[in-house]
């Protein structure tokens, strides 16, 4: 079974620092949606394909799922698609400079959210409002991740992961099961920190927590783009 090691996440050949990165990020998206699944009306921000499950569930007649919920979260990730189409034009082949862009971005949108949390009284505009100010982060960063083309680091979606472990696993291809289970682990340790935070401390300091995260990772962006190097130019 071939394998690189943990050491391309930190400084691969082609993609230099971008696969950490990105793993800190799928963190945050697992965090993220666990406070949106759990306090905001039992809605995805980042898993697309649950909201329109959850549309779906709605239109049916299940109890406990928000339509409006869904459909904003899904028209707002949409829109940020859009937004991340716009920042990949103007980064100009740099990809940490699309990085830093769209984590910034995520930063702004994370932050009003959490604004709209203090300041808003508790009811379903403001969950209304937080959906559709997350899910146009999470819209946005997908559409960034996905020009990245980091393999196997989504941030979002886990489902291509996981089927790719099997195979990999039958083709022993350890680097690729590798880059695959760290995202799943990401997602999970993710999930594990936003429930812990929302069930015990609330939806304010569930968004301090995503605010800071986002902050944190802006400045190892900033950081490990200040040298130029060929992983920051689009192949």
């Amino acid at each position: 079974m071939t394998t690189h090691g943990f050491s391309d996440h930190v400084a691969h050949p082609r993609h230099g620092p971008l696969p950490m990165i990105l793993l800190a990020v799928t963190v945050v998206t697992g965090a993220i949606d666990a406070l949106s699944l759990l306090a905001l009306g039992r809605v995805f921000v980042a898993n697309m394909t649950g909201n329109v499950v959850f549309i779906g569930f709605a239109l049916g007649g299940a109890p406990g799922f928000s339509l409006w919920g869904s459909v904003l979260a899904l028209v707002g990730f949409l829109v940020g698609a859009i937004v991340g189409g716009t920042l990949i034009a103007r980064a100009g082949g740099r990809r940490d400079h699309l990085l830093r862009n769209a984590l910034g971005v995520e930063f702004v949108l994370a932050l009003a959210s959490l604004i709209a949390a203090i300041l808003m009284v508790d009811g379903p505009g403001r969950g209304y409002l937080i959906v559709v100010l997350l899910a146009l982060g999470l819209g946005l960063q997908n559409a960034a991740v996905r020009h990245l083309a980091v393999p196997d680091m989504t941030t979002t979606v886990l489902t291509m992961a996981l089927t790719g472990i099997g195979s990999d696993l039958r083709k022993r291809d350890g680097a690729a099961v590798l880059r695959r289970l760290s995202s799943v682990v990401a997602m999970f340790l993710g999930a594990i920190l936003g429930t812990v935070v929302v069930l015990h401390s609330g939806v304010v300091a569930t968004l301090v927590l995503v605010a800071a995260m986002f902050a944190a990772i802006l400045v190892v962006v900033w950081a490990v783009g200040r040298r130029e190097r060929p992983w920051q130019v689009a192949a």
